[in-house]
């Protein structure tokens, strides 16, 4: 599946926007309107002003809707939530290269809030996989203690969780210690 590198930046914004919802022993990870500068820092999100608490309430609510998305059982399920929240967010279509990369496609309006640049942005990578008919590629970490979200790129779409190196190797240390237990007794 070929992913053009701004969809692919967007999925994974949209993926760790996810996660920074609270878990039942995870914090908010946009608990104030610090740590959502720092997420827009960390992600590179470009045509970002001041933000503030009004924007950290419409990016709350835009993260909740994409949880959705994540959620959605069927893609037309999936396809109502991302039309809804890319037309409430006022699309405006634009081609840029900035930053040292190619052309490519803006959503957002010039001068979008945070939240619409979001929704535009990210509602649009997120169409492009149901376009695709890889809807099954978002997902949630199979590991009982985690369900964090993320995107299965792999190429016969195998992935099980967010992190093989963490969860993934956690679950198979743990089947293979209660292998090993049960052939001693």
């Amino acid at each position: 599946m070929l992913i053009p590198h701004d969809t692919r930046r967007a999925l994974d914004v949209v993926v760790d926007l996810v996660n920074t919802a609270p878990e039942t022993d995870q914090p908010d990870g946009l608990s104030n309107v610090e740590a959502l500068n720092e997420f827009v820092r960390l992600h590179k999100i470009s045509d970002v002003g001041v933000l503030g608490a009004r924007d950290l309430a419409a990016v709350r609510a835009v993260r909740s809707r994409f949880a959705q998305v994540f959620a959605a059982g069927e893609s037309r399920a999936a396809a109502e939530l991302i039309n809804e929240l890319v037309a409430s967010a006022g699309t405006t279509p634009q081609l840029t290269d900035h930053d040292g990369y190619d052309w490519h496609v803006h959503y957002f309006a010039p001068g979008a809030s945070l939240g619409d640049h979001l929704a535009a942005d990210c509602g649009m990578a997120l169409a492009f996989i149901v376009v695709s008919g890889e809807q099954e590629r978002l997902r949630r970490c199979e590991a009982p203690d985690c369900r964090r979200a993320f995107v299965d790129l792999s190429r016969n779409r195998s992935r099980r969780y967010c992190d093989s190196r963490t969860c993934g190797n956690r679950l198979h240390v743990a089947a293979y210690r209660a292998r090993r237990k049960e052939a001693a007794e």
